[in-house]
């Protein structure tokens, strides 16, 4: 059995998983434990809840990994566990989870986005972190932004809370006064905008989908120390 999940960062997702893929909202603390119970062999991780609840722990990760469950991680809480896990087997997928496993992303909320409810189509509200440094990335190599405008960006887009992080907001907190022309800018940054959680939380899809639906054949270096786990 293969088990994704995933909310905000691919609404959409029921759409390309087919019959194969059973697609589960964000994971919180006891989910991946309750999908390995239930007989999971594959385990995409992609959104998870935080702020509110207890988010996924990362020996229920573990505990999947020892059972020779594969465990695959991209775009949002899965690329911040997967980077934390790797060295025991976590498959982590994407440019997102490549910046948290190289250092060059270090704070959690920078996949942190605020988004309607699942009945909406989980429609994000604001922009994440990692979503502005794709798209400034874009315009830069594209030579649409020059250097200079796109640090200016960057960092007044990580100085924004996550729940107020909008591409208005962002020009905005970098000062209108010394932006030629503000509405010029805002339109070329949502026309170009890249939803990199988007990208990866795709790449992990196909992942999932690529591996054989049988016990991840895999030599363990560690051992799993047992922990009481109350019944779910």
């Amino acid at each position: 059995m293969k088990v994704i999940f995933v909310g905000p960062s691919l609404p959409d997702a029921a759409s390309f998983a087919g019959d194969e893929v059973f697609v589960c909202p964000p994971a919180v603390q006891g989910d991946v434990l309750a999908a390995v119970r239930r007989g999971a062999s594959v385990i995409g991780l992609v959104d998870g809840g935080f702020e509110y609840t207890a988010p996924v722990w990362h020996k229920e990760i573990l505990y999947a990994l020892s059972q020779n469950v594969a465990v695959l991680g991209a775009a949002s809480m899965g690329a911040l566990r997967a980077a934390e896990c790797q060295l025991f087997g976590m498959i982590g997928i994407g440019r997102i989870f490549r910046g948290y496993e190289k250092g060059a992303t270090v704070d959690d909320a920078d996949v942190a986005l605020l988004h309607g409810p699942m009945e909406y189509g989980y429609k994000s509200l604001t922009v994440p972190l990692v979503n502005v440094r794709a798209t400034l990335d874009k315009l830069e190599s594209e030579k649409q932004l020059a250097s200079a405008m796109r640090v200016r960006l960057e960092e007044s887009a990580a100085r924004i809370f996550f729940k107020e992080r909008t591409w208005q907001s962002i020009i905005a907190n970098c000062g209108t006064a010394n932006i030629a022309a503000p509405r010029e800018l805002l339109s070329l940054l949502v026309s170009n905008a890249v939803d990199q959680k988007r990208i990866d939380a795709l790449a992990l899809l196909e992942a999932v989908r690529a591996i054989s639906d049988f016990p991840f054949d895999r030599e363990i270096s560690w051992h799993m120390n047992e922990t009481f786990v109350s019944p779910i």
